[in-house]
């Protein structure tokens, strides 16, 4: 598999993001913490990973949940997936939320979000007066119904 190089800078007393398997397609991120964060049921927190990267022109990195996380302990992210832009400097942070009915803990060092590298396009606007039409036309959410 073809892979290409990103600049990172690791602030944080854990290993770079790292795919589990060979096949993975994102990187388990981790929280840089140093003591555990506490979280009621649908409180949210912006937990930082201590990581900042430099990504070429053309591509995004997107911050998606864990699905163990999201099944076990009800905890995802919120505005998934998030966009890191090419030209984003900054410390990456991961936008968690709570959705069990109980309190979770958010220990140091735990896996928190994974990160998929994308290619992106960016689009030129032509404005027309009509576009062409197709069988599914303008249907909308939940036109087709349950099957």
């Amino acid at each position: 598999m073809k892979k290409m190089v990103v600049k990172i800078i690791n602030q944080s007393n854990n290993p770079l993001p790292a795919y589990a398997t060979e096949g993975s397609s994102g990187m388990d991120m981790r929280a840089s913490i140093t003591e555990p964060v506490t979280l009621a049921p649908l409180e949210r927190a912006l937990i930082p990973t201590g990581l900042f990267i430099e990504l070429p022109q053309g591509y995004e990195a997107q911050v998606r949940p864990r699905s163990g996380l999201a099944v076990k302990q009800g905890l995802t992210c919120l505005n998934t997936p998030g966009t890191i832009d090419a030209d984003y400097r900054g410390e990456i942070k991961v936008l968690l939320i709570n959705l069990s009915n109980e309190q979770q803990v958010i220990q140091p060092a735990e896996r928190i979000a994974q990160m998929v590298i994308q290619q992106v396009e960016q689009v030129e606007w032509l404005a027309v007066e009509t576009i062409d039409s197709t069988e599914r036309g303008s249907g909308g959410f939940g036109h087709t119904g349950k099957h």
